[in-house]
């Protein structure tokens, strides 16, 4: 019995097949209407029947639920006076000084956001007590209205959810799909609370929908798993119930699989570089994967235990054009898989990076998914060159600039998680993957002054083994708003509950609480401040507080010690990892070898403004064992991506199959480099 991992991007949906210790990867053009098609199509090809015990599934679902506004019609039933703190949000702006920027509606029109007399203090006291006949006639608005799914959000439920909960059971008596603040975040800020407790209302039923259709088609005992925005994974059933946690579904994929390439090798400090069809995620992993507490999914922020990931609309699909005055762009408007880049040959016509890429000769028409789907050169010429004829040059020139446009949107996301954290990213190694990373990654490297990129043995498809290696994961949160001097069994008895809770949780799921791994963390700040850090606890606040001043001083210049500390939340990670996760390899050094080029095909290539012209050895990754050297400028074709190496790059294949390569560079300071890590 077999596990697979599915990952569903924008233009393909991938597939890795874990069976009797042996991996195949497969990859079917994903079908944006209806994903599950590609999914049980790809299944099929594979022989699939009768051989899984678990899918594990990356899914956008419920992203393009909220990003397309086609998600439930949802309403909302809040505290009498709080109807509009959906609409009044936070004072912050988008755009400081554009006045002309229109406020985005929000998911829930205001009609169908109603309001409940009742009313709890900070304390969780009753000052006013639910009123259940306001919560049956607004199920009478809702039924007439022909809204799905409510968001419930009560002022302070989170102290004390009693009122909550009872309107949320009788929403549930009437029929309706319901996500309560209290069930989804148990946290303060009134308006992030609010906004993330609607969006999983919005999605929600489309997920549960999708997933349930999707497990039906699977065969008997085939159990189904989503990939988290935490980088963890869940079963469908709780995915269904709170589908706002898997809205970076298929980027955290990506992050856990790029982690475990870098750990193989004994590099701890690396960015993950995913580039795929219609987007590039990158994300900084130092030890472990950064995280952040909050995120924005399109316009709505989302308050969530996720990944630090950065997204730009940079992928092979991303289509050049012209702005207003002229300038080349690229992205992000893709053309995605239906009907995808010109070179697909059907149907599309605008230029996009592949369509570049086979112009410059850095993707080879019969060897695109290892023959399986040829690219039609000349259409791929037609495209870039309306573009060449506005810009007034070559055809190759107007390729080289759609490629070096896109690049400069993927160097600036690769600073926001290094630079503007205050990281160098010429001190970490760039994992490069995606069925589009390693084709401009030693560009990108070289941009960015980063000595070292590492290519794992299938790249186009590390987001879908990154499902099959991801642990089991759930994270828990309460806030307590507590002196961190005030009494510390207060804190213990927050932690027992939320331990409590969680191995309940487990019990359902079929999992062994004293299997699991129970990770503490408290969010502090100083009192007064509106935001917190968060850092582990091992059961003594004096050290967690002199924690968060460190992480403070180091993120923001200062820390004061005399300075009262808050604590806001307890936090509680549960974790249980997979059997497949791989120690690090031993430390063996390959004995290099040159393999011999399978044939020689131009390229073109650019230094500074001139563009040349050379013939360059092209290798099929599977000739090259371990010890292989490649010296650049080289081409490595492989089934699910195509590797770039330019002039001025070489690198060797290590015995976990990943291809290192260095740049003659020097590093800044190879003591902390990432190419010091890995000699």
């Amino acid at each position: 019995m077999g596990r697979v991992g599915v990952d569903t991007g924008g233009t393909f949906t991938d597939f890795v097949v874990e069976a009797d210790g042996s991996i195949l990867v497969h990859k079917e053009l994903s079908t944006p209407q209806d994903p599950a098609r590609a999914i049980l199509r790809g299944l099929q090809v594979l022989g699939w029947v009768r051989r899984f015990e678990r899918l594990v599934h990356g899914t956008t679902v419920a992203t393009n639920a909220v990003l397309e506004r086609k998600g439930a019609r949802t309403g909302l039933l809040t505290t009498a006076g709080f109807r509009d703190v959906l609409e009044i949000g936070r004072q912050d702006r988008p755009r400081l000084y554009d006045l002309r920027q229109v406020k985005p509606s929000p998911l829930v029109p205001r009609e169908w956001r109603l309001e409940i007399r009742e009313r709890l203090d900070e304390l969780g006291r009753t000052l006013v007590p639910l009123n259940e006949e306001d919560v049956r006639d607004a199920i009478d608005v809702f039924r007439k209205a022909g809204v799905e799914s409510i968001a419930v959000c009560f002022l302070f439920s989170f102290v004390r959810p009693e009122h909550e909960r009872r309107a949320a059971e009788l929403l549930r008596q009437a029929g309706f799909a319901v996500s309560a603040s209290h069930e989804v975040l148990p946290e303060y800020r009134e308006y992030e609370r609010t906004s993330t407790t609607v969006v999983n209302a919005y999605v929600a039923p489309v997920m549960g929908q999708y997933l349930r259709s999707l497990e039906a088609a699977l065969p008997d005992g085939t159990s189904l798993w989503i990939m988290q925005s935490n980088g963890g994974v869940v079963r469908a059933e709780t995915a269904a119930r709170q589908a706002v946690r898997t809205l970076l579904s298929g980027p955290a994929a990506g992050v856990i699989g790029a982690r475990a390439v870098a750990r193989a090798l004994g590099f701890e400090r690396v960015i993950s570089f995913d580039m795929g069809g219609t987007s590039t995620d990158v994300c900084l992993i130092d030890g472990e994967p950064r995280e952040r507490s909050e995120g924005r999914i399109g316009d709505f922020p989302v308050r969530m235990p996720m990944l630090d990931i950065h997204t730009v609309g940079a992928g092979g699909g991303s289509i050049a054009w012209f702005d207003a005055g002229g300038a080349l762009r690229v992205g992000p408007r893709s053309a995605g898989a239906e009907p995808g880049p010109a070179a697909y040959g059907r149907g599309g016509e605008e230029a996009t990076v592949t369509d570049a890429a086979v112009v410059l000769g850095w993707l080879l028409p019969e060897a695109f998914l290892g023959g399986t789907m040829r690219l039609d050169e000349e259409r791929a010429r037609e495209a870039v060159w309306r573009i060449a004829r506005r810009l007034g040059g070559s055809v190759e020139e107007a390729a080289l600039g759609i490629v070096e446009v896109a690049e400069a949107n993927m160097e600036r996301a690769i600073r926001v998680v290094s630079v503007e954290r205050g990281e160098d990213p010429r001190e970490y190694g760039l994992v490069a993957f995606g069925g589009a990373g390693p084709m401009v990654a030693c560009r990108l490297a070289t941009r960015l002054h980063i000595p070292t990129m590492l290519i794992p043995p299938h790249p186009g498809t590390l987001s879908a083994h990154g499902l099959l290696i991801a642990p089991f994961r759930r994270d828990y949160l309460r806030t307590v708003m507590l002196p961190a001097a005030a009494d510390p069994t207060r804190i213990d008895a927050a932690f027992a509950a939320l331990v409590a809770e969680a191995s309940q949780e487990l019990a359902r799921d079929g999992i062994v609480p004293t299997e699991a791994l129970f990770q503490l963390a408290l969010d502090l700040r100083y009192a007064g401040q509106s935001y917190e850090l968060t850092v582990p606890f091992d059961r003594s606040v004096e050290t967690a507080v002199e924690r968060f001043h460190q992480l403070h001083e180091q993120l923001y210049g200062y820390g004061d010690r005399g300075f009262p500390v808050t604590v806001v939340n307890v936090r509680l990670r549960v974790t249980l990892p997979t059997d497949l996760a791989r120690a690090p390899a031993p430390d063996t050094v390959p004995t290099p070898w040159e393999p011999e080029p399978i044939d020689v095909r131009p390229a073109v290539f650019a230094t500074g403004q001139r563009l040349f012209r050379l013939d360059v050895p092209r290798f099929e990754r599977s000739q090259l064992d371990t010890g292989a050297l490649l010296v650049g400028p080289a081409l490595v074709t492989q089934y699910d991506a195509t590797i770039v190496i330019p002039p001025g790059w070489r690198g060797i294949v290590e015995a976990t199959g990943t291809i290192v390569l260095r740049h003659r560079e020097e590093p800044r300071d190879p003591k902390k480099s990432a190419l010091a890590q890995g000699a």
